[in-house]
């Protein structure tokens, strides 16, 4: 148990949970006063050391699934599985499942296999009853007979879920099913009773779908092993999600995790100002001081430190691809704008436009950016990406307001269309500002190729970040503040 315990925590680790030496200790203590038979228990005591953010919980509960797994799979052609007691009046013997996925039934054929049809009829009796132990068994009979699962062929779970869902017709064996407890129970379709009745039902498959899953799984780890497996269902964190490519749902996700995250920044910017570091040597106060120790300087004084909030300005992409990657990053900036001496920001696809007062007197900032999509002015020709013309705009209506109090951040993946660089411009703005960063969202290996001129303004800034994730985000905001 210690070694399956330390390859979870590892597991852990790899997914991004930051559980510490202190937290697998005090899993190892505390699972040894819970009886480890009791897989709910367990599994809640291992979350409550181990998880601290409810966002986490996800990737925690798919390596549990994954480590923790029953291992009572039968092998070989010798084990059965008794399906008797789904089957009303049927006796304990009659329906059994050999290990090669045949069913075989007692009923006259003295050992013939048991058809498809006949495992449909176990199926809807077990949904019916909506026992969880039953439809458990009823789901490794059809992973047996209609996933075609082979050791150590190199398939993902998704595909054999696929395979033995697709055999079940679920949609059919649903509707059904609800066909048949609307004429038992004198429900009119469209009732409320009808929706609750279809809502059950639901549940009910998905209860079925999430017993398949963790058949398939289970046969895998004794396939694979757990480490392997859990590595090829690995899920990234919602902090860790690549922005640019997040679907709809992590999208979702990241929006979700986005304001607490900003909230647990601005109070650890705060803590860190308020706190500061020590200032320069004062050598007056350190001299005086020492001529009580006969000169010896063992007391020296420091000047009170005077730290100054920088001013941000943002430059940011907002077509195509990009524009999650610069919503989430003027959202993070402006929810965080009180460790800054002044945030204004910039928007452009081939024309420019300053947003920051779509920022003024509102509280949460996602507002603000819904308001940008709709109403920046931003297009100037045709809508395409043109960072040389959106550059040479800034210059000429706001170079000027440039100091070196300000730090730009220029946010894109300057993929220019094959338009002018006009890089000349970022080196004005280096040479005014105190720094210029330029974060891209794209993976470093993509830099410089295609239509990518990242490295014509690269050379004019201080540092070119690969920012794809929030958590990058979050480090390099908080460094900057």
């Amino acid at each position: 148990m210690i070694d399956l315990l330390s390859g979870f925590v590892i597991e852990l680790r790899a997914a991004g949970l930051p559980v510490s030496l202190t937290e697998h200790l005090d899993a190892a203590e505390a699972i040894r006063h819970i009886a480890l038979t009791d897989r709910t228990t367990f599994k809640s005591t291992l979350a409550a050391t181990m998880v601290k953010n409810h966002e986490h919980y996800a990737a925690f509960d798919l390596a549990f699934e994954v480590f923790f797994a029953d291992r009572d799979v039968a092998q070989g052609d010798d084990d059965e599985l008794d399906l008797g007691e789904l089957a009303d009046g049927q006796d304990a013997n009659a329906s059994d499942l050999t290990g090669n996925g045949n069913l075989k039934g007692s009923g006259g054929g003295g050992g013939s296999e048991m058809s498809a049809e006949e495992l449909a009829d176990l199926l809807m009796k077990a949904l019916k009853e909506g026992d969880t132990q039953k439809m458990s068994r009823v789901a490794q009979g059809a992973v047996k007979r209609y996933a075609g699962m082979e050791p150590g062929r190199p398939v993902g779970g998704t595909y054999y879920l696929y395979r033995t869902l697709r055999n079940l017709n679920l949609e059919g064996v649903s509707q059904e099913l609800l066909d048949e407890m609307r004429a038992a129970k004198g429900v009119a379709k469209e009732s409320l009773d009808d929706r609750l009745l279809k809502a059950d039902v639901d549940r009910r498959i998905e209860r079925l779908k999430k017993a398949v899953e963790t058949e398939i799984r289970k046969r895998l780890v004794e396939d694979r092993g757990a480490e392997a497996l859990a590595k090829s269902v690995r899920k990234p964190l919602p902090e860790d999600i690549d922005v640019m490519h997040a679907t709809k749902d992590e999208l979702v996700q990241l929006r979700r995790v986005l304001q607490p995250l900003s909230r647990k920044l601005a109070v650890r910017l705060a803590r860190r100002r308020r706190l500061g570091k020590r200032g320069a040597l004062d050598v007056r106060q350190t001299v005086r001081r020492s001529l009580s120790t006969g000169g010896v300087p063992i007391d020296p004084r420091f000047k009170k430190p005077r730290p100054s909030k920088p001013e941000i300005i943002v430059i940011a992409d907002i077509s195509g691809s990009v524009a999650s990657f610069a919503r989430f990053t003027l959202h993070l900036v402006h929810a965080i704008s009180s460790q800054f001496s002044k945030v204004r920001s910039f928007v452009f696809i081939d024309g420019i436009d300053e947003v920051s007062r779509f920022f003024d007197g509102v509280e949460d900032p996602a507002e603000a950016v819904h308001r940008i999509n709709t109403e920046a002015d931003v297009v100037y020709l045709d809508g395409h990406s043109d960072y040389g013309h959106a550059l040479r705009s800034f210059h000429q209506r706001w170079g000027n307001e440039i100091t070196k109090k300000s730090t730009v951040l220029i946010l894109g993946d300057a993929r220019n269309n094959y338009h002018a660089s006009e890089a000349w411009v970022v080196a004005d703005i280096a040479e005014k500002a105190r720094h210029v960063y330029w974060l891209n969202p794209e993976p470093r290996d993509y830099w410089g190729s295609g239509d990518s001129i990242i490295f014509d303004y690269a050379k004019y800034c201080e540092g070119v970040i690969e920012c794809r994730t929030l958590r990058q985000l979050e480090a390099f905001v908080g460094d900057l503040a």
